[in-house]
Parts: structure tokens; sequence; C-alpha cells
């Protein structure tokens, strides 16, 4: 009975040993990136400027590159990249446009960048500080003394 047991449980061991993952085998030649800069401060803007930054990057692997997604971390934000593969040794880039309308104070956004890279997601930091618009004229109409009938006699 001992030696059924045993043999379940070996059995079973052995089952559960096989299904486990492996991790996977890193390619050598995969593709990687290596920016210029990795976070970009604009120091202090204007509200209502849209401040615009181009992150570039070189292809240091042996593969081509290719981007297939580069999310903002908020609607403020706007990404553009090089949609085409970009091959070993050549350049690409990521651009990253911050609309500063109506948000005065500091600010730090976060562009993620997803790829076949070796690293299949690197992260891009935007920061700066927008100075709030001057007070604008009040938008309602002030209103003027206008003489009734009564007073003109």
């Amino acid at each position: 009975m001992k030696k059924l047991v045993l043999s379940i449980f070996a059995v079973a061991a052995m089952a559960t040993a096989s299904m486990a993952q492996t991790a996977p085998v890193e390619n050598p030649n995969a593709a990687d990136f290596k920016f210029d800069t990795e976070v970009h401060d604009f120091g202090s803007i204007k509200e209502g400027v849209q401040a615009e930054h181009t992150f570039k990057f070189t292809n240091t692997g042996k593969e081509p590159l290719v981007i297939t997604n580069v999310q903002a971390s908020c609607g403020c934000t706007t990404p553009t990249w090089s949609k085409e593969p970009i091959k070993p040794g050549a350049q690409g880039s990521v651009t990253a446009i911050y609309n500063s309308k109506g948000r005065p104070g500091n600010f730090n956004k976060a562009v993620t960048v997803t790829s076949n890279a070796k690293t299949a997601q690197k992260v891009l930091f935007i920061k700066g500080n927008v100075e709030a618009a001057a007070a604008a004229e009040s938008a309602m109409p002030v209103k003027q003394d206008v003489a009734t009938p009564s007073e003109n006699k």
C-alpha cells in the first residue's frame, strides 16, 4: 500500500514538473533601442501651449525594431512614432505633444513604448511647469448705468 501511494505521488510530482513553464530563451540578435534621452523637461511654459518633444533612438540590435504601440499616461499627451520597422543601426523617434490648456501647475507624464525589443516596454517621461494664463477679463458683461425714461425729464 505504501508503494502504491508513493508511486502515485511520484507520478503526480513528475506531471506537475513537466507542465511547469520554462523561461523563454532570450534572442541575442533581438532588436533593442538606445534613446538619446528618456526624460525631457520643458521647464516653464505658458498655459495653452502645445509643448512638443521628439525622443530619438537607435536600434542597437541585429534585427529590425518594430514599435507596436505608444501609450500616454493621460489624454493631455498625444504620442506619435516611427511606424515602419527600424533597421539595425538606423534611427527612429517617438514624439510626445503635451496640451497645457487648462492645466496650470507642475506636470510629469509617462509615455510607454511597446515593441519587439529585448526590453518589450520602455517608459519615457515629459515634465515641466505650466504658468497660468493672465486672468482674462470677466466674460460676464458689466451692467452699465442707463438712464430710464423717467430720469430723462
